[in-house]
C-alpha cells in the first residue's frame, strides 16, 4: 500500500498535489511519502509478533539521511555495506548496536571504523576476511562480534544480477567453509561468533526460497550449538518484493515471516531481517516533465527530462515500472517509448506503453522509485542529480537539494594544465 492517489484528476502524495511540488522544486524530482515508509516499517515489524527480532533497514536501497532518521525513529536498525552507509546510519541516529555490516569487500579501514563504532556485528564472507578482522581486533585490543554469511545455494528466481544466494556468486561461503570459519572464530581470542547470516537476492517474489534457505541455516545453527558455538542471532537477509503494479499479488511481510517462523521455534535466538526495497520502494516516485514527442517510421517517442543517470533500473535490469500521467487526461491513448535525453540507446523508462496524448510540459510519474533510484543515480552526461522532497500529510520537507553545474566540477582542477605542458607533449 502507498499514499499516492488521484483526486479530482490530479495525482497527490498524501495531501499534497504532485504538480505543485514539480512547479516549486522543478523536475526531474524524487518525492517520498513518509506515511508510506512509516506504515511499511510498522507492518514489517508487526509480522514477527512476539518473536525477538530487529528490522535492519538495508541502507543501499536509499541512504538519504532523512529516510534513515525515519527508520531510526520507528525503532529500526540498519544493514550497511560501506563506511559511507555506516557513517550515514550513525549520523541519522540509528543505534550502533542495531547496525550490521555486510559485504564481500570490506577494507581494513572499514573494518576498523565498524569495530570502533561498536556495531552489532560484522558479517564475514571468507576466512581471509576473518583473518583481517582478527588482526585489526588484536591491534585495537577489541573482541569483535562476528556473523558468518552462508551461501545457501538457493535459486531465488529473480534477475541474475540480484540473485546473491547461488553457488556461482561472490557472496558468502558454503556450509563446509562456514563450519571451518566458526572453528577459526572459536579458537581466536579476538573474534566472538554471535550470528549466522544469509541473503538470497532481491525482489524475491516467492516465500519458497526462504523456507529452503532458512532450513539450512537452522540446521547449521543446531550443528554449531553441539560444537559449543552458541549463536544469538539468525539473520535471514532481505530481498522481499515491492509491488510494481497495482493488481499483482506478491507476498506480504506476514507471508515471508509466517513461512519461516516455525523453523525458529524453541531456539534462544533473535531474528534479524534486512528489507530495503519492500520498505522504501513504493514510498517514492520520480516525476519527470515531457520535453517533446517524436514520431519515427516505426514508433512514437515521449522524450522526458529525466535520464538513465537519474533512474537506471530499466536500462540495467530491464525493470518495468508503472508510468502514468500526473494529470488524468481523457481521450485517445498513444503507444509510446518513454525515453530520456542521455546519449545512450539504453536511456529509456518504458517501451510500448499506452499513455494519453502527451504534450510539451506535461508531467509523468514513475512509481516504485524509492529504492535503487536516487541511490544509483550518477552525473553521467554531466547532468546534475535530482532534488528530493519528503511529504508528511500536508507538510513538505526538502531532504536533498538539486545539484548545480558548479557541483559537477567541484574538486576538479585545471590550473596545472597550460600551454607549456601541452607543447612538451608534442
Amino acid at each position: 500500500m502507498d499514499h499516492f492517489h488521484y483526486k479530482n484528476g490530479e495525482l497527490y502524495c498524501e495531501d499534497v498535489k504532485v504538480a505543485d511540488l514539480a512547479a516549486k522544486y522543478s523536475t526531474p524530482l524524487y518525492i517520498y511519502s513518509l506515511k508510506t515508509l512509516v506504515r511499511h516499517l510498522h507492518v514489517t515489524s508487526q509480522a514477527f509478533g512476539d518473536m525477538p527480532h530487529i528490522i535492519c533497514y538495508a541502507a543501499k536501497a536509499n541512504p538519504n539521511l532523512a529516510l534513515l532518521k525515519v527508520a531510526a525513529l520507528c525503532g529500526a536498525g540498519c544493514d550497511v555495506v560501506s563506511e559511507g552507509e555506516l557513517s550515514a546510519a550513525l549520523q541519522a541516529g540509528i543505534p550502533h548496536n542495531k547496525i550490521v555490516f555486510s559485504g564481500v569487500g570490506k577494507t581494513a579501514d572499514e573494518i576498523e571504523r565498524a569495530i570502533r563504532a561498536k556495531i552489532l556485528f560484522l558479517s564475514a564472507e571468507s576466512l581471509a576476511e576473518l583473518e583481517m578482522i582478527a588482526k585489526i581486533g588484536g591491534r585495537l585490543k577489541s573482541k569483535v562480534p562476528i556473523s558468518i554469511r552462508v551461501n545457501p545455494a538457493i535459486d531465488p528466481g529473480t534477475h541474475p544480477y540480484i540473485a546473491t544466494g547461488l553457488k556461482e556468486t561472490k557472496f558468502g561461503v558454503n556450509e563446509k567453509s562456514a563450519k571451518a570459519a566458526y572453528r577459526y572464530c572459536q579458537n581466536n581470542k579476538w573474534l566472538e561468533p554471535i550470528g549466522i547470516s544469509m541473503h538470497i537476492g532481491s525482489q524475491v517474489e516467492s516465500v519458497r526460497p526462504y523456507i529452503d534457505a532458512v532450513k539450512k541455516m537452522v540446521n547449521l545453527y543446531k550443528y554449531l550449538w553441539k560444537q559449543s558455538i552458541h549463536l544469538k542471532y539468525i539473520d535471514i537477509g532481505g530481498g522481499w518484493a515491492a509491488h510494481f503494479k497495482r493488481k499483482n499479488r506478491l507476498p506480504h511481510p506476514d507471508d515471508y515471516v509466517s513461512a519461516v517462523k516455525d523453523l525458529f521455534a524453541g531456539l534462544p535466538i533473535r531474528v534479524i531481517a534486512e528489507p530495503g526495497r519492500s520498505l522504501v520502494g513504493n514510498a517514492g516516485i520520480l516525476v519527470m516533465r515531457v520535453i517533446r514527442t517524436k514520431k519515427s517510421d516505426r514508433k512514437e517517442f515521449c522524450i522526458v527530462d529525466a535520464g538513465m543517470n537519474d533512474f537506471i533500473r530499466p536500462a540495467l535490469y530491464g525493470a518495468r515500472h508503472r508510468i502514468e500521467s500526473v494529470r488524468e487526461i481523457t481521450g485517445r491513448t498513444i503507444v509510446y517509448d518513454v525515453v530520456g535525453p542521455v546519449c545512450e540507446n539504453g536511456d529509456f523508462f518504458a517501451k510500448k506503453i499506452r499513455l494519453p496524448k502527451m504534450n510539451e510540459g506535461d508531467l509523468l510519474c514513475l512509481f516504485t522509485a524509492g529504492a535503487y533510484g536516487s541511490a544509483m543515480s550518477s552525473n553521467y552526461n554531466s547532468r546534475p542529480r535530482c532534488a528530493e522532497v519528503a511529504v508528511a500529510g500536508d507538510k513538505v520537507i526538502l531532504i536533498k537539494e538539486r545539484e548545480t553545474f558548479k557541483d559537477l566540477t567541484s574538486g576538479q582542477f585545471v590550473s596545472g594544465v597550460d600551454d607549456k605542458l601541452i607543447r612538451s607533449l608534442l
